[in-house]
Formats: C-alpha cells, sequence, structure tokens
C-alpha cells in the first residue's frame, strides 16, 4: 500500500510538458438561443467543460496530432470538427441542430432506464456506473442506486422489486449471460465478472420488458458492447487488489481489443484486517477479447469473449451445522458469443446470434467434494421490420440447449452421488409498437416457449401503452407475463418441475426537461408456481413441488438533475416495497429475508475544474429486514436494524506526453456503520433452551480501493 500511495504522489507532483491550447465559444441552437449545460470535449481524452448560463466555454487541453473538438447536448445532434482547424485565438460559435427524433416525441418508459436512449431518462452510463460512491466501479453495485433495487449485502447481484437475485438476468448485445457473477463464499458478495467499461449502452428494465426477452421472472440488464474504435490505444490499470492492461487495435473497418486483469486480495487484507478466517484470500485472472468488422454497407459482425478462472479457501463457522468447515472454491467461467446484424432493405432489419456459456466448479467442503458443470447454447434470429414512421414489426425465434452434470463425493461413504441432466428450450415471439399519433404510442406482443424436460409449454402476452401529458411529461402503463425455468439446484431432483411465473401490472408518470428528470411508478407483480422443498439437497423426487405464490407491490420514486448547480449531478431515488411469498421451505407465507419496505439512495458527483477532479458522495438507507428466529414462534417476523452507509470516490484526471492519466480513490461506509444482514443460529439450544445467534455482517467495516489508469494513444 505504501508503494502504491508512494506512485500517486509521484504522479501527482509532475508537471506535464506539453502544448497547451485554449479554445473559446459558444454554443447556441439553430435560432440563436444559448445552451447551457452542453457537454464540450476532446474526443478521446479527459479534456472538457460545460458551458455556462449564456452558452459560453473554455477548454484548456494538451495539443496532440489530431484533434477533435466534440458539442453535445440531450435532443440535439452531435457537432465535432477538427481542432486543427479553428484558429487558437478565434472564438468559435457552435450551432446545434434539434435531433428529428426529439426528447419531445412519445415512447414507452414502464419499467426501462434506458443509458442508451437520452429521452428515455439516460441514467447510467459508463462513467456514471465508475463514478457512483458505493457502487465499487461494479456494474450491479451501481444499479444497486437506482429506484426498485435494494443492496443485499452479504450476496450481492440485483434483487429488484421483492424479486430474489436469481429473477434478474443479464443479456450482453440481446444474448444471455448464465453466469455474470465472480464466485463468492458464504456470506460474501459476488461482483460483476465484466468491466463497465467494455459497454456503451445499458438498459435497465425493473419489469414490463420486451417479448424479445424471456426465461427471465422480475429483471433485466442489457449491456451492448460499442462500436468501431475510432484509434488505437494501450490502457495500463494499477489496483490496491491487482492490475490490469487492455489494447485496441483499428484497422479499416474493424478493430480488436484485447483485456487482461489479475487480482488478488491477500496484500490487502494484509494490511486492512477482515472478520472471517481467509486460508487463502480470493485470486482471480480474467480475460475478454471484443472484435468488430463492418460487413457490406449496412452490416456489422460482433464478438465477444470473456474468461475467468478464480480461487479462495475459508474456514467458515457453520453454526447450522455445529462446527467450522474448510472450503476451497475453484471457479471457471467461460462466455462467448457472435452477433451480426446487417438491413437487407431500408425497411427490414436482421440479428443473428449465437452464444455458449459454461462454468464449473470445483467445491472441497472438508474432506467431501462437489464438481458442477454446466453449458448453454444459445441461438436466436430476430427480424425488424419498418412498415412506415408509424409502425414497426419484430418477429424471431431463439432455442436454449443445457447441460448440466454434478458429481458429489461424499467422504464418510466413499461414495460419488451423480445428478444431471438436459433441456432444450425453444421460444419463439412477436411484437409490434405503434406510434399512432405524436402523443400515444403502443407496444403489443407476446412469446411462446416449450421445455422438453418438463414438457411444458406456455405463453405470454405484453402490452405497453404510452400517452403525453404534456410538452415534457407523459403516462405509461405495462402488462405483462413472464416465465423462468426451475433452478438447476432443484431440477436436477425433480425434472417434472413446471417453470415459475410472475405477472406483471405497472403505472409509470414521468416528467423530462431541461436536463432534469422526475419518475413516479407503482407497481404489481403476483408469482404463481414457485418451488419448494421439504429437505434441500434430497434426492427424492417429491420433495420438491411448484406449490409456492407470492406478492410484491410497491412505489418507486426518482428524480435526476444535471442543471441546476452548474457541473454537477445528483440522483434521488426512493423505493417502497411490501412484499410476501412462500416458497423454497418456508413455513408460511412472509416476507423474504433479503427484502426492506423502505430503501433511499442520494448520488451526489461534481466535476471540479481548477483541480480536473469529479468527486462523488453516495448515502444510502435500507430499513430492517426479517430473519428466522428460532427463539421466536411467529416465523420471519423479526427484523435486523435499519442500515445507514456514507460512501466517497475521487478521480483526479491529468495528462503526461499525450497520454491520459486516472488517479481514483473510493471508500464505502466511510462512517463506520454497523451493518446486519441477519443473524445465525446454533444448531442446538443452550442449556436454558435458547438458540444462540451470531449476526451476519461485512468481513470489514469499510472497503477502499485505489487505481492509477493509464491511457496511451496512438
Amino acid at each position: 500500500m505504501k508503494i502504491i500511495l508512494f506512485i500517486i504522489l509521484s504522479f501527482a507532483s509532475f508537471n506535464f510538458a506539453g502544448a497547451q491550447q485554449t479554445l473559446k465559444g459558444k454554443v447556441t441552437d439553430m435560432k440563436g438561443n444559448a445552451i447551457p449545460g452542453a457537454n464540450v470535449y476532446i474526443k478521446n481524452t479527459y479534456s472538457g467543460t460545460t458551458t455556462d448560463t449564456a452558452g459560453n466555454f473554455t477548454l484548456n487541453y494538451n495539443e496532440s496530432n489530431v484533434d477533435t473538438l466534440v458539442a453535445k447536448y440531450i435532443g440535439y445532434n452531435t457537432f465535432e470538427k477538427i481542432v486543427g482547424t479553428i484558429s487558437n485565438t478565434a472564438k468559435l460559435n457552435i450551432k446545434l441542430t434539434e435531433s428529428i427524433n426529439n426528447i419531445n416525441a412519445v415512447v414507452i418508459t414502464a419499467g426501462a432506464f434506458e443509458a442508451s436512449d437520452e429521452k428515455k431518462s439516460a441514467t447510467m452510463t459508463s462513467l456514471d456506473i465508475v463514478t457512483t460512491a458505493s457502487g465499487e466501479a461494479d456494474l450491479y453495485g451501481a444499479y444497486n442506486t437506482m429506484p426498485g433495487t435494494q443492496k443485499v449485502g452479504e450476496k450481492g447481484g440485483l434483487f429488484v422489486r421483492g424479486g430474489d437475485g436469481y429473477e434478474t438476468k443479464t443479456f450482453i448485445d440481446g444474448m444471455l449471460v448464465q453466469n455474470p457473477y465472480s464466485a463468492s463464499m458464504p456470506n460474501l458478495p459476488s461482483r460483476s465478472r465484466f468491466s463497465p467499461f467494455l459497454f456503451g449502452e445499458t438498459v435497465f428494465s425493473t419489469g414490463g420488458y420486451s417479448a424479445e426477452y424471456g426465461q427471465v421472472l422480475s429483471s433485466i440488464l442489457l449491456l451492448n458492447t460499442k462500436g468501431i474504435a475510432n484509434q488505437d490505444k494501450t490502457e495500463i490499470t494499477l489496483l490496491s487488489v491487482g492490475a490490469g492492461v487492455s489494447h485496441t487495435n483499428v484497422r479499416n473497418d474493424a478493430s480488436l481489443s484485447l483485456s487482461f486483469d489479475y487480482q488478488n486480495l491477500a496484500p490487502y487484507y494484509n494490511i486492512i484486517k477482515q472478520d472471517v478466517d481467509w486460508k487463502k484470500p480470493p485470486e482471480s485472472y480474467n480475460g475478454n477479447l471484443i472484435f468488430k468488422q463492418k460487413t457490406g454497407k449496412t452490416g456489422m459482425l460482433k464478438t465477444f469473449v470473456s474468461g475467468t478462472a478464480s480461487e479462495s479457501r475459508l474456514a467458515y463457522h457453520n453454526y447450522e451445522v455445529g462446527t467450522k468447515q474448510l472450503i476451497n472454491l475453484n471457479i471457471k467461467n467461460a462466455y462467448v458469443n457472435t452477433v451480426y446484424t446487417d438491413m437487407f432493405s431500408p425497411h427490414l432489419k436482421m440479428k443473428l446470434g449465437i452464444a455458449f456459456n459454461t462454468n464449473f466448479d470445483d467445491i472441497d467442503l472438508n474432506k467431501n467434494n462437489v464438481k458442477t458443470k454446466e453449458n448453454l447454447w444459445q441461438s436466436k434470429l430476430d427480424f425488424k421490420y419498418f412498415l412506415n414512421e408509424h409502425i414497426d414489426i419484430k418477429f424471431g425465434s431463439e432455442v436454449f440447449a443445457s447441460d448440466y452434470n454434478q458429481n458429489y463425493f461424499e467422504a464418510q461413504l466413499n461414495n460419488i452421488f451423480n445428478s444431471n441432466f438436459k433441456n432444450t428450450i425453444y421460444a419463439s415471439f412477436a411484437e409490434t409498437e405503434l406510434k399512432l399519433t405524436s402523443k400515444f404510442a403502443a407496444r403489443i406482443g407476446g412469446r411462446c416457449e416449450y421445455s422438453t424436460i418438463s414438457k411444458n409449454g406456455n405463453m405470454s402476452p405484453r402490452v405497453s401503452l404510452a400517452l403525453k401529458t404534456g410538452t415534457f411529461s407523459q403516462f405509461s402503463v405495462a402488462y405483462g407475463t413472464f416465465f423462468q425455468t426451475a433452478q438447476n439446484d432443484f431440477l436436477k431432483f425433480n425434472h417434472n418441475l413446471k417453470p415459475e411465473k410472475a405477472v406483471h401490472y405497472i403505472a409509470n408518470w414521468q416528467y423530462a426537461a431541461h436536463n432534469r428528470t422526475f419518475r413516479l411508478e407503482a407497481y404489481y407483480k403476483n408469482y404463481k408456481d414457485l418451488v419448494k422443498y421439504t429437505i434441500l439437497n434430497s434426492p427424492i423426487k417429491s420433495s420438491y413441488n411448484n406449490k409456492g405464490y407470492g406478492y410484491a407491490q410497491g412505489l418507486d420514486v426518482f428524480w435526476q438533475d444535471k442543471k441546476t448547480f452548474r457541473k454537477t449531478v445528483y440522483r434521488i431515488s426512493y423505493s417502497y416495497s411490501d412484499t410476501q411469498r412462500d416458497y423454497l421451505n418456508y413455513k408460511d407465507a412472509a416476507a423474504p429475508i433479503f427484502s426492506s419496505k423502505h430503501n433511499f439512495v442520494c448520488v451526489y458527483n461534481r466535476w471540479l475544474e481548477k483541480l480536473t477532479t469529479y468527486i462523488g458522495f453516495t448515502y444510502s438507507y435500507s430499513s430492517g429486514r426479517p430473519y428466522y428466529n428460532p427463539n421466536n414462534s411467529v416465523f420471519l417476523s423479526d427484523r435486523t436494524k435499519a442500515i445507514n452507509d456514507l460512501s466517497c470516490n475521487a478521480s483526479y484526471l491529468t495528462e503526461w506526453f499525450g497520454s491520459s492519466i486516472v488517479i481514483h480513490f473510493s471508500v464505502n461506509n466511510i462512517l463506520g456503520s454497523d451493518k446486519i444482514y441477519g443473524y445465525r443460529y446454533d444448531i442446538k439450544p443452550n442449556d436454558n433452551n435458547y438458540y444462540e445467534g451470531y449476526p451476519i455482517k461485512p468481513a470489514a467495516k469499510r472497503f477502499a480501493v485505489i487505481a492509477i489508469i493509464i491511457k496511451f494513444n496512438k
């Protein structure tokens, strides 16, 4: 740690040389009206500023061979100009033309937060993700600050609107990712396996999503890789918990990006003591490849490859068993997808995708061993037909082919128990989006699926409607039926389990204007056919059934402001959730252990121009969660105390001989608030017939990260 701090101080003390240039100008619309808050920056650098209330800007940057000035504002077409053609002493007048598909057009918003389309309340770009304090540069950590979500600190992932973590699915370029999270030990959170900088557009839907997406009950996170890179670049990242390197090569109409990351938490844990008995702290290797190639005038081929290997070992005090267990965790994971898109005509767009997921878990539990291998193939073909400016139709088909195999070695019996199955799901979907007037839009569609293992078929209708209620406001509603195949941990014992089912009802009102967004959304979800069991991991088929049920209802409030305070963005989210379910081994219907009724988050980010530093703060509050107390006869009636968290981060941006450098620091829970996620209890009562309880807490009160990112441009 001392070496890293020395490196940081050394970088910060350099007086970086370079040809300093200054550009001054004004940004207006075509009528000459000033546009305050417009982004003005040098392309592919960290040099940028925003216009003041009169539309004026002053931009300082280090000149290189080819620099492009960019001016951008929501609802207007992006302006670009080569800097070399601009006199350093002249005042530049930039006029932005209004986008044809402008912010006043009616759109479907119920349940969706899209960074790909700013008129649908763009709220989360890759920069937003890494600068969200408390998110720790993790995709799912950042999205846990959005309305409808709540942070489950002992697991990680996305828990949305009363739904369990497995009910949220991740897609890359439209293709399903089976295992998007890193491996984790009991009661310790997992993280995303993917860097947010790999993606350009992101869509987070808390419900009511398109018929194109199936096999998911509650929520989807859509990650779209960026387009073809425009220049060669190399990045080196130095972390307090590891290091990484990436390189992008551009040739004609193609680009290839390679990246490799290594993380080892042992040095960090030697300095910051953990409240768990690590025998080998987590160590992981991760590599990514992204290839993009233009084909013809309108075609694009994308290939995404990701691989991860990790190992950790922990002495886990399992109170429920009554002994300490040595857990050794070895994980190998790979994900590959190839997606080809093309326009067959001005009216017909085609998309063909193939994806392969494989995950291998090798777990030692004392002398016992569990080896699990899961493979999933997906193929998908869809078309979008643009009939006219008012009607477009999307339709397609996809196939999921899964292969599951698990070997469990029982040391005491000296025997291996095998569980395996194969399942193929055939699906087709169709929907049409209608913009009958400038004030009314509708999306109507449906999805059909059939599973070969359960011999079960289903149909899922989906409907969304949107109505303009003012120049900058609109009202949307959505309805849909959603199915998800039972989890493999249950399906391996009972092949006849039906898919779990959820029906969504959503009503949404949104106001978006002048870089401010207010959003109010109410929802109700009805769960059916949830999996219940009498004894977990019992090989007896009748131990598992589809008699579970439940509901979730609530209200989400969202406010984002990019204008009121200069060079400042803040957003406020509040979610109220009332949910109960009877599933798994629950005795009665009750609020699940991961749910809290009230969740509040405030995220604040500010650019300090004189210090070339971006700072961020996040405050979050969650009310108490239910937990099982064997000393209480009323099932899941106890609640933990509320959780408060204040986190901060800072990123110092500079340049050195034409190379961009970012020095980043973040720390969560800076006030050291005591967090309790639940309790575990001894397997047997004491002499007073009382079960002793032990709180489930984070391994340490705080987690801090230091990073230095060096970007070399050709």
